[in-house]
């Protein structure tokens, strides 16, 4: 049932590690020193955190790296720290500062009332200095060859955005806001830096970053590097599927005709109107056997034979479709 494993992933196993990256370092750099310390290749991360940015970044080993297409679409949260007056190449303290602009008239009474703009369901334009592809390229690359880079603006929502405390500098010429924001996948917290600099007529960039909770996942549970040099720990894939979605029990007789690819009667969760939200089916031992999808029935399609006879007698709307399924250990 499903794709057979190399012996090297059988002996590391397959699950999340929660790396608290540090700064300066790459989300590639984490990946190739867990590759290092796990003993395998079939390593990835979801979600890329810049070199200033410090934080939870999750990793997946082995057979966990197919779930991170999936936790790349939930929400995060940051904790952030804005320079109001100054503005930046790339919207943060790894740019060229390109214009600074006094900030002694912002008051505390004008600064919530623009971060209260910003928050709710907003139309974004990333940094010129994002991963988004231009024409097949990363705007990036195309910004550090000189090139003029306009990206479309997207919605993303901000679901919180908290001012912690807010600092003077400089006689007040500069201002620090310390943040918390939870927001979408997609949200750059640099361009709200930027936005809100902006709004404020002063200019703002980013001068540190650090990302607590990825989903379910949070700080308080990620581990250095250091410390999984010492004792490589991490969530196996069972437990970090059950942490995302919502849990099936499976008899065995569903189990085996999922680990075919075959349909079995819906999770209900196409019939709540929720026809994306995928759920995590289990086995009687408790084994991750697949993700499920509520689609709409399909006669003839390879089903089990109660879903089957459904189908065609018209007596269901949805089947749950197994999206990816696992191979056993």
């Amino acid at each position: 049932m499903g794709k057979k494993q190399r012996a090297e992933e059988i002996a590391v196993g397959s699950g999340l590690v929660l790396v608290d990256k540090p700064a300066a370092w790459t989300s590639h750099d984490v990946v190739g020193r867990i590759r290092r310390l796990a003993g395998t290749r079939k390593v990835g991360h979801a979600g890329t955190l810049d070199p200033m940015a410090t934080g939870v970044l999750v990793v997946g080993i082995n057979r966990a790296t197919r779930l991170l297409t999936h936790i790349v679409g939930v929400s995060k949260t940051y904790t952030a720290t804005i320079r109001l007056g100054q503005s930046t190449t790339t919207d943060d303290a790894d740019g060229e500062v390109v214009a600074t602009r006094f900030a002694n008239a912002v008051s505390r009474e004008r600064l919530d009332a623009e971060v209260e703009a910003l928050t709710g369901e907003i139309q974004q334009v990333p940094s010129t200095v994002s991963a988004i592809k231009v024409d097949g390229r990363r705007a990036y690359d195309r910004a550090r060859r000189g090139e003029d880079v306009q990206l479309a603006a997207r919605p993303v929502t901000v679901h919180r955005f908290d001012v912690l405390e807010v600092r003077r500098l400089e006689g007040g010429r500069m201002v620090d806001v310390d943040v918390e924001v939870d927001v979408s996948s997609g949200t750059y917290v640099r361009a709200l830096a930027r936005d809100l600099g902006e709004a404020l007529e002063v200019g703002g960039h980013l001068t540190a970053l650090r990302r607590t909770a990825v989903g379910p996942y949070r700080i308080e549970n990620a581990l250095t590097l250091e410390q999984l040099a010492e004792d490589f720990g991490y969530v196996d894939l069972a437990e970090a599927a059950a942490r995302i979605f919502s849990r099936r029990e499976l008899t065995q007789e569903e189990a085996e005709n999922l680990g075919h690819g075959r349909r079995i009667t819906a999770s209900g969760t196409g019939a709540a109107g929720e026809p994306d939200r995928l759920t995590a089916a289990f086995g009687p031992d408790g084994e991750l056997i697949a993700l499920l999808k509520d689609v709409p029935a399909k006669k003839g399609a390879s089903a089990s034979g109660d879903a089957a006879r459904a189908a065609a007698a018209e007596q269901v709307i949805f089947q749950a479709k197994p999206e990816l399924v696992f191979a056993p250990q």
